[in-house]
């Protein structure tokens, strides 16, 4: 169902947006997903904008914080679902990860969450819901339909997620790919990984929306200033995507047609 209630531990449960013009940012998305944006309090001086489709929440957004490094881009990042964070960041360390951002409650009570870089680098949210359980929405236009991690050694990084959350994995050949690993929760599919298809790339965890037309988006995307990393595609059996960045430099993927 694409109305969610709760994440089962392991499971991508959210995506949020850090910008280095929020206010590009808001318009971009606002226009291209049918987002609203409500503003919430969220400390020092900042605001965090949720976004909301069918009155529930699919994603989040704030201005780049203040002391970010010199130059660091706009990007999008993923959470995965814990039942505690504090457990889960004890399990990270353990497993060779550094931690980025040590366990804390969010100002409203929402959740307990931290960041960590897993052993290959690829920077990734843990995330255990209070009042928020992450997206309400999912595998709907507009919505969070896939999360993939892009790294340079894939065995070593699913072995880290593994030890911290118990998910489990699987890997199938995969065409021009060579091979792809599909991240498994419960015997459900939630994630994917791959070798980074690019070299020179950090590995990085790939937020894929989900929208009506892949080429129809493309276009309205490019025409509001974003561009165009990867133009539409085919993978047979799956759907059809492309690979875009938005006015402030952040990467995003989009697709139509459910992963299998």
């Amino acid at each position: 169902m694409p109305e969610v209630e709760s994440y089962k531990q392991g499971t991508p449960c959210w995506v949020d947006l850090s910008s280095t013009d929020i206010d590009v940012s808001k318009r971009f998305y606002g226009d291209l997903f049918g987002w609203e944006l409500d503003a919430m309090d969220a400390g020092n001086g900042m605001t965090y904008f949720m976004a909301k489709l069918r009155g529930r929440y699919v994603a989040g957004m704030m201005q780049q914080m203040p002391d970010a490094p010199e130059g660091m881009p706009s990007y999008w990042a993923n959470y995965i679902a814990v039942d505690s964070a504090d457990e889960a960041a004890q399990r990270a360390e353990a497993a060779g990860g550094t931690i980025l951002f040590p366990p804390d409650t969010v100002p409203n009570g929402g959740g307990r969450m931290f960041f960590a870089a897993d052993p290959t680098g690829a920077q990734i949210g843990f995330w255990e819901a209070g009042s928020h359980h992450g997206s309400g929405i999912v595998n709907e236009p507009g919505t969070m339909i896939w999360n993939e991690l892009q790294t340079d050694d894939v065995p070593k990084a699913l072995a880290f997620y593994e030890a911290v959350t118990g998910c489990t994995s699987t890997t199938a050949p995969a065409g021009d790919l060579q091979e792809y690993t599909s991240i498994v929760v419960d015997g459900a599919r939630v994630g994917g990984a791959l070798k980074l298809p690019i070299e020179g790339l950090s590995p990085f965890w790939m937020t894929y929306f989900s929208v009506v037309d892949v080429d129809a988006t493309v276009e309205q995307a490019v025409a509001m200033g974003g561009h165009v990393i990867s133009p539409a595609f085919d993978v047979p059996g799956i759907g059809r995507m492309a690979v875009l960045m938005d006015p402030a430099g952040a990467a995003f993927s989009i697709m139509s047609g459910l992963p299998e």
